[in-house]
């Protein structure tokens, strides 16, 4: 019985991103639903009386981390800084298919965005929210890499600490500033983590080759 108990926690831990992976597209699937209906889940949007002008200025200032501009100066600088060409070409990479996979994702789900106070203009459709893809998968793929090659156990956990407060913090940034609803968020989030695992996976075996 013992040896069955360890054999099945061995096959779980070995299948667990895949596990994630499924839960997390099972996820996305059932808020794709709800934003391609134009149905708007309850407490789906900031209630106005949290908004202050000292919070919105900090919303703006981390919002922009998850912006295309940041993000591409962020890629550059690493492919320029990194010496193994092949980690800082899949970071760029990485950002491309994000990119083309939230554009591809709004087009065919062509949710509006809240009619509520906006506190900043944002064009386009809302589902699922671009920042919060751009932030999840982005940082996300670097918080892997970090877990992967950093050594030093000090330098690694504080950097993977703040890289996942970021990403939440951008996600939460864009429901604070009116420009998208909290499931748009959360949409963005499942299917980015899904995308990860398989993104993480291919790289792994065809581009740095871990997998023998």
């Amino acid at each position: 019985m013992n040896q069955e108990n360890e054999e099945f926690k061995q096959r779980l831990i070995k299948n667990l991103k895949w596990i994630i992976l499924i839960i997390t597209l099972l996820g996305f699937i059932i808020l794709s639903n709800i934003a391609y209906n134009k149905e708007i889940l309850q407490n789906d949007i900031i209630n106005p009386k949290f908004i202050s002008n000292n919070i919105t200025m900090l919303a703006i200032f981390i919002t922009n981390f998850g912006s295309a501009t940041i993000l591409i100066l962020i890629s550059m600088i690493l492919l320029l800084a990194i010496k193994d060409k092949k980690i800082g070409l899949s970071i760029c990479l990485n950002l491309v298919i994000e990119a083309s996979l939230n554009a591809l994702l709004k087009n065919i789900i062509q949710r509006p965005r809240p009619s509520g106070i906006k506190l900043i203009i944002e064009n386009g459709y809302s589902f699922p929210s671009g920042h919060s893809m751009a932030s999840m998968t982005f940082y996300g793929f670097l918080i892997y890499l970090i877990y992967k090659y950093v050594k030093n156990k000090k330098i690694k956990w504080s950097l993977i600490s703040m890289l996942s407060i970021l990403i939440v913090a951008i996600g939460l940034s864009r429901i604070y500033l009116g420009v998208h609803y909290i499931s748009d968020v959360l949409g963005g989030f499942l299917i980015s983590i899904s995308y990860l695992i398989v993104y993480t996976s291919l790289i792994d075996r065809f581009v740095l080759k871990t997998n023998k």
